[in-house]
């Protein structure tokens, strides 16, 4: 159909989707809301390629969902979205793009009205395409503390991604750490909402400076599960799920301007979020005035029924996922299929429900230029002639962000490395690339399915990039165990090599897989949080050589250290640094690289008996004598250390009295006293001393990360609205209250040494959807 309304890019978009939508059969309209992904089908339907392995699984119970209908079939009636084109097959970018080609030509010609689809695709450390560039796992992105960066890097994965033809982003994850045994911790960005929302903002607006929706995930409460377990129940009142969970995502919303949000799989006191219309309607849309779309997590809709049991069948769960506020089901249509079209039929669900939804999928559409009428299937992928998936800007970038974001725990007596004599380097870890890369990223998400594909991005190991960075030194090494399983065979030459070494790197940690084929990543969940298999046992036995030993994490939670410290000659973690990670470590090993990351999650000290995290009222976060399992982390939240030292200090709060709708600065100066230049994230906390209800004993309201040359100081400023106080009441209402503040400002969350009191004066203020969400800076150099 040509020449329509609704094709024209002139007319206002509401006007045009309105125009489409009368235009619209029911059945028309209903398909707008599914989808269909043929990568599922393990290359069947898709272009010839490599055999696939059977039983490797990229999404939960994925076998359980394993056929569908031949695309002609599912766009019958038209197609809402197509699900991961280049992101379920080893496929060139050619390949990719003339795949994307086909499949919106088969949707397009399939149907009456001819609309294509939005493309689909993950990029949660990057573009997840083969032989695209892998940056750092989201962990590392809160190690940073710098927003601007994780923007640039959201942004470069943008173009890549818009270059192919792909509209929608699924990242990034905003679920706040409650536990580090889940094993989707490493896609999480931190444990602190504000860390969290901040940096999540950033990188939604870098992803959509190129055009590429971002979805927010997973909405809500997903991290929180009983046990840690994937999918488990969550025990949560609604404070907790106000106050903690749910304002990295209204942040990431008003500051970063996200236009799609997908559920979460949890269920909270017995509500599943895919069927909870309090919060995809009354709190996301009619409170927060969200306008964009929401998609489902795979098959979230039929879990409804199938694991939730709050459904009778699959088109009673559409009927329930819909009413909640579900506009889109993801990856395939299973709940907003032919049954709900029935329902509407039968008057058992109303037709303004599918309307509704439909018309913000159509509006989507319409902003993306996929109703205009010149657009086609060839003119979304032009960029495939030039772009290039790990071009050396984008690494260039990758490296920056690897180096900012390794904590260096404790220097101890071995760091740096510089001039050091004869290097043992052990653990499994330090020849294995792979284990600096997450659960999403391509090599460990798609290519174990097939296994006889390379994948086709340079990755040097820890060994390669040590010999590289520090020529003429010998380096020997031996690997001692694997990440996982009981095997103490390569023990005796660990160790052997130990004892011949000046120094010894243990390169110990995680193999990010999903659903158990890994230790870390999508259900990958831990029982402790003591290393994986016998990592810490080959530890224990490098240490006992008497020997300095170097202990090197790199893994996508924190493990509990309190068994090495005191005794390894250093500490460093690195989370999961990407591909440029093994150089990145090297060159803050070596001293080259100056280390600037901060914990984004605290470091246990024993390997169980944690509530968790920092935020923690005082009866969770103290040992007061009323338990004998004492929770004071090995490392704080917010820790790190640098090759040069610093102060933090002349603590200036102008405005000590203030009213409950009014603002105050608090000053800090950071000092670097040594003589290397570096930078330092300062920190400022808020501590509540008397509530109506019990509150965090510290929480972070402001950070700002600053680059100091040697003796050089600045003046950092924080501007604080008595809005960043507030906290959900008893009435479950957010209010600021009147009282004492106590103000905190420095470089972890043990390590305050600025301490000033703010008394806020007046009645108690309702703070509402309006409310002010974010602590501007201001960086001053300090007069010399």
């Amino acid at each position: 159909m040509t020449g329509q309304p609704w094709q024209d890019s002139t007319l206002p978009v509401a006007e045009r989707v309105e125009a489409l939508l009368a235009a619209m059969t029911l059945e028309e309209k209903v398909g707008q809301l599914g989808s269909r992904w043929l990568g599922k089908d393990k290359g069947a339907t898709g272009p010839a390629g490599p055999e696939p392995e059977d039983g490797h699984q990229v999404a939960p119970m994925e076998s359980d969902f394993a056929a569908g209908p031949a695309l002609e079939d599912a766009s019958r009636d038209g197609l809402g979205h197509l699900t991961r084109v280049y992101g379920s097959y080893p496929l060139t970018v050619a390949e990719g793009a003339a795949e994307v080609v086909r499949q919106q030509q088969i949707v397009m010609a399939s149907s009456r009205l001819g609309l294509p689809a939005i493309v689909h695709e993950e990029c949660l450390t990057g573009f997840t395409a083969h032989g695209a560039t892998v940056y750092p796992a989201a962990i590392n992105w809160g190690a940073t503390f710098d927003p601007e960066l994780i923007e640039r890097m959201a942004a470069a994965i943008g173009r890549d991604m818009a270059a192919l033809g792909v509209h929608q982003g699924l990242s990034p994850v905003l679920d706040v750490v409650r536990d580090y045994r889940w094993g989707r911790v490493e896609e999480s960005i931190g444990e602190d909402p504000y860390l969290v929302g901040t940096i999540g903002a950033a990188y939604v607006r870098g992803l959509q400076s190129a055009g590429v929706i971002a979805t927010l995930k997973h909405f809500a409460g997903y991290s929180a599960s009983r046990a840690a377990r994937n999918h488990g129940p969550v025990s949560m009142g609604r404070r907790e799920l106000l106050d903690v969970i749910l304002p990295p995502f209204e942040a990431a919303l008003r500051e970063g301007g996200a236009r799609s949000v997908m559920n979460s799989y949890s269920e909270i006191d017995g509500v599943p979020a895919g069927a909870d219309e309090w919060l995809f309607t009354e709190l996301l849309r009619d409170e927060w005035g969200f306008t964009g779309t929401v998609v489902s997590d795979y098959w979230a809709i039929p879990f409804l029924a199938g694991n939730h049991r709050v459904a009778a069948d699959n088109g009673d769960a559409g009927a329930l996922a819909l009413a909640a506020g579900i506009d889109v089901e993801l990856p395939d249509t299973v709940g907003y299929g032919a049954e709900l079209v029935d329902r509407v039929r039968r008057g058992e669900v109303a037709e303004e429900l599918v309307d509704r939804a439909a018309r913000r999928l159509l509006t989507q559409k319409a902003e993306l230029g996929l109703l205009d009428a010149d657009w086609t299937p060839e003119s979304s992928v032009t960029g495939a002639e030039t772009v290039v998936l790990d071009s050396p800007a984008n690494r260039d970038l990758a490296r920056d962000l690897a180096e900012r974001s390794i904590v260096l725990l404790d220097p101890g007596t071995a760091l740096p490395l510089a001039g050091t004599g004869r290097i043992a380097v052990t653990g499994p870890c330090a020849d294995d690339a792979s284990t600096f890369l997450g659960c999403y990223a391509f090599p460990n998400h798609v290519l174990p399915r097939y296994p006889g594909v390379k994948p086709e991005i340079e990755l040097p190991t820890a060994v390669e990039a040590l010999r590289a960075e520090l020529p003429g030194t010998e380096i020997v090494y031996e690997a001692g165990c694997a990440v996982d399983g009981g095997d103490r065979s390569g023990f005796a030459a660990a160790v052997a090599a130990a004892e011949s070494a000046d120094v010894t790197l243990a390169f110990v940690g995680d193999l990010a897989g999903l659903f158990g084929k890994g230790t870390s990543g999508e259900g990958c969940d831990a029982a402790g949080l003591r290393l994986p298999g016998v990592q810490a046992d080959l530890v224990e036995a490098l240490l006992a050589t008497g020997r300095p030993v170097v202990v090197v994490v790199v893994s996508g939670r924190p493990y509990a250290l309190g068994e090495f410290a005191g005794r390894a000659a250093a500490l460093v973690q690195a989370f999961m640094p990407g591909e440029e990670g093994g150089p990145a470590i090297a060159g803050v090993l070596s001293g080259r690289v100056q280390p600037s990351g901060r914990l984004p999650v605290q470091i246990p000290r024993h390997p169980g008996g944690q509530p968790g995290t920092y935020l923690q009222p005082r009866l969770g976060a103290e040992h007061l004598g009323t338990s004998s399992l004492d929770p004071t982390p090995l490392f704080a939240f917010g820790h790190g250390r640098s090759y040069t030292t610093f102060a933090v200090d002349d603590l200036r709060i102008p405005a000590t009295r203030v009213p409950t709708d009014g603002e105050f600065t608090v000053t800090v100066r950071v000092s670097n006293t040594g003589d290397r230049d570096g930078a330092e994230v300062v920190q400022l906390y808020l501590s509540d001393p008397v509530a109506t209800v019990t509150r965090p004993v510290i929480q972070l309201a402001g950070f700002q990360r600053v680059e100091l040359a040697a003796g050089a100081a600045a003046d950092v400023t924080f501007r604080v609205h008595t809005d960043r106080t507030a906290f959900t009441g008893r009435d479950l209402r957010r209010i600021v209250e009147p009282g004492e503040l106590r103000v905190l400002v420095g470089t972890s969350a043990a390590d305050l040494p600025c301490a000033g009191v703010v008394e806020l004066t007046g009645p108690v203020r309702r703070a509402g959807a309006d409310r002010v969400l974010s602590t501007p800076v201001e960086v001053r150099q300090a007069d010399s």
